[in-house]
């Protein structure tokens, strides 16, 4: 897994993986602007009879943006990545692995961006369902912390992982694939819930995950 951090990181200056980084960071912030935007309007509209009503609608919405990029950021971000995985894994196939970019089918942009909506479905249901489990874990100090990695360690290895066997397996083969990764998938998991949860460095999770997971698929192929 180190071996794959590494090449994903030295490669995140491929013209390829650097146009995907601008355009999902200026997709993901669009997306938190128009919110906060909508937030502002609607609680400006609500609040209008009171006196500094648009001043009022400003702070709470910015605080209600900064809340929801904190907790939704990831979920934003796999929906985002959805629509350029393919490009990722197609730039990190052909340096690394271009017998196997040969005979790779392209996913297309509507699976692309049905498998990111899954994914940030997936963050978003699983983790407020296992909200009373990370608060009643406050008490032992790591509880939560260790409950949140193996969660989201166990979700995001399985979405990393599909976004690059689709474009190589079946649906049938796939479902196998999985059940003889679990564990490295997992471990994957966790690498990227570890780059989510640093500042700035969450900016790149997305696109040094999707590597990271061409890396591990294309190594148990192998």
């Amino acid at each position: 897994m180190a071996r794959a951090f590494l090449l994903s990181v030295r490669q995140l200056g491929d013209p390829a993986i650097l146009r995907v980084l601008l355009a999902s960071m200026a997709i993901t912030l669009a997306i938190f602007v128009i919110v906060g935007i909508g937030l502002w309007w609607t609680i400006d509209v609500a609040l209008a009879g009171w006196a500094w009503h648009a001043s009022l609608a400003g702070v709470a919405a910015t605080i209600a943006v900064a809340l929801g990029a904190w907790l939704l950021f990831r979920a934003v971000a796999m929906l985002v990545v959805g629509l350029f995985a393919d490009t990722i894994v197609a730039a990190v196939e052909r340096r690394h692995y271009p017998a196997a970019l040969a005979t790779a089918r392209a996913v297309s942009t509507a699976r692309g961006l049905r498998m990111g909506a899954a994914s940030a479905t997936r963050v978003v249901v699983v983790n407020a369902l296992c909200a009373p489990l990370y608060l009643a874990l406050l008490i032992t100090g790591i509880g939560t912390a260790a409950a949140f990695f193996v969660v989201n360690g166990w979700l995001l290895g399985r979405d990393l992982g599909d976004m690059v066997a689709a474009r190589h397996l079946p649906v049938a083969a796939m479902r196998d694939w999985r059940a003889a990764t679990t564990g490295r998938r997992f471990v994957l998991g966790l690498a990227a819930t570890g780059l989510f949860v640093v500042p700035l460095l969450n900016i790149l999770a997305p696109v040094i995950g999707a590597a990271m997971a061409t890396h591990l698929f294309h190594g148990t192929r192998r």
